[in-house]
């Protein structure tokens, strides 16, 4: 089984290859490091396939930090019960339309 630190590690890598040289602080936003959209889905989608994790890209959207993502995935490797997007008892609910 995995622990938190591989998953940690795995997130870092992801984001070392995407956006090469910048300074990972786990506070930090994505969007902080200089991500746009694109580079975000594609650091997502990286670390979803090395973790063998399948997970909408929608689940995503209400993270806060690097750390938090970590946690998120973290979670969803060690939860029994696979909770689906937008799920009540999801630790980061998918963002809703308005309407």
């Amino acid at each position: 089984m995995a622990t938190r630190e591989h998953v940690e590690g795995v997130v870092h890598k992801a984001i070392d290859e995407i956006l090469p040289g910048v300074e990972i602080d786990g506070r930090a936003h994505l969007k902080d490091l200089g991500a746009d959209s694109v580079d975000r889905v594609e650091i997502i989608l990286a670390v979803l396939d090395r973790l063998g994790v399948s997970e909408p890209l929608s689940s995503f959207g209400g993270v806060p930090s690097i750390d938090a993502l970590v946690d998120y995935l973290w979670e969803r490797l060690t939860s029994s019960t696979r909770l689906k997007a937008g799920d009540s008892n999801s630790t980061y609910p998918a963002r809703r339309r308005a309407r």
